[in-house]
């Protein structure tokens, strides 16, 4: 005898779980907070990313989420903090969520206050070691203001992320709360349409070198590496991205008169820029020890150029030293002197020990993957779910 058995309405009329990302950056360059977007998504959440648009920013993508681009009066200091959290407040406030996810800490008031008002989880994502970059050592008031925000929010927080396991230690043992280390390894396209030095108007130089990056800014090691290519021979350096000191970094090397061994291009589409990094035959990435959080960093750069099979000339940090040495894909520098750092480039284009480290980049990208580094994310998101 049949028996009709009713189904179960209580996952059909179930409406999809909210989750609202909020960074303060630019939304089309930020790739980390892109990649969070989309766990959140896997995780069954359905995304709302907040954000701010720039005079100079690009077009996004067709993610599969919403995206709400604020457009502020200030574009930095005091007032610009002020509003951005103020518009931000109002909207976590008067829209619906499940999850909140604050990047940063310059994110963090007004998903704290939302977050205590409407008792909703919160996730935060620390980039870097905030209160220690070099923009706010130099100006202690303002260091000392965002040092009294993170004292005080960050010990009462429950869900946190950082970028690296250094600065996941420095962080849990100063506010006794476990951070979560998730590296920003890149997700990649399956395939890279890879362009010929012909194609990208390159093909006078035997050799490209690349330094890439969302903010090339003070103590990054550029002005040293543009004045180190009056000594290398045979090699074009492209610099891609932007940062605060981006017109200064062009008129040092007009003044040098290196227009034609460097290339300035400033920030473009992620797979436009995949495109040199994967036609480069050295990737540099030479920050300065000048503070803890660039002694402390882990630059995304450093896995793009693993991703991509590029060698690395670096500087001796420890977790890029670490990355470099247990995987074999690159060289060190000793000093920032412009001359010491000409030779090593020098040294390394052409031999067989930048043959071996490019070798060793494939069996490092098989390992350095985001497919599994996002599992401990996910793992904290289901947790709170």
């Amino acid at each position: 005898m049949f028996i009709f058995k009713p189904v179960s309405t209580r996952f059909l009329f179930t409406k999809p779980r909210i989750a609202i990302v909020s960074v303060i950056n630019d939304l089309a360059t930020d790739h980390r907070v892109q990649k969070t977007c989309f766990v959140l998504k896997e995780c069954g959440y359905e995304v709302v990313l907040h954000g701010r648009q720039l005079k100079n920013s690009m077009p996004l993508p067709d993610w599969p989420f919403k995206v709400k681009r604020a457009k502020l009066l200030f574009t930095k200091g005091p007032l610009f903090y002020f509003f951005y959290n103020l518009r931000l407040f109002y909207f976590l406030l008067f829209n619906k969520s499940h999850l909140l996810y604050a990047n940063d800490l310059d994110t963090l008031p007004a998903n704290f206050l939302v977050a205590r008002l409407k008792k909703t989880p919160l996730i935060y994502d620390s980039h870097e070691l905030f209160c220690d970059v070099p923009e706010l050592l130099k100006t202690p008031l303002k260091r000392k203001i965002w040092q009294s925000v993170e004292s005080f929010m960050v010990p009462r927080l429950h869900y946190c992320v950082t970028v690296n396991d250094s600065i996941a230690g420095i962080l849990s043992k100063k506010y006794r709360v476990p951070f979560l280390s998730v590296r920003n390894i890149p997700d990649l396209p399956k395939s890279i349409q890879v362009k010929t030095k012909g194609e990208l108007g390159l093909e006078e130089f035997p050799f490209v070198l690349i330094l890439q990056g969302a903010g090339l800014n003070m103590d990054r090691g550029v002005e040293e590496l543009i004045q180190s290519m009056r000594f290398v021979e045979n090699a074009v350096l492209l610099i891609i991205g932007y940062g605060d000191n981006w017109n200064q970094l062009i008129r040092l090397s007009q003044a040098l008169h290196l227009e034609n061994k460097i290339r300035f291009i400033p920030k473009v589409p992620r797979n436009v820029l995949l495109q040199y990094t994967c036609m480069a035959d050295l990737g540099l990435s030479i920050d300065k020890n000048t503070n803890p959080n660039y002694f402390n960093s882990l630059p995304n750069k450093v896995f793009d150029y693993i991703h991509c099979g590029v060698p690395i000339l670096a500087s001796r940090l420890p977790e890029i030293e670490l990355v470099l040495t247990n995987y074999g894909v690159g060289a060190f520098i000793d000093n920032h002197q412009p001359e010491h750092i000409a030779d090593k480039i020098n040294s390394l284009l052409g031999s067989k020990e930048l043959e071996t480290y490019r070798a060793n980049t494939t069996k490092a990208k098989a390992v350095l993957s985001w497919e599994l580094e996002k599992q401990k994310l996910k793992g904290l998101i289901a947790g709170i779910t």
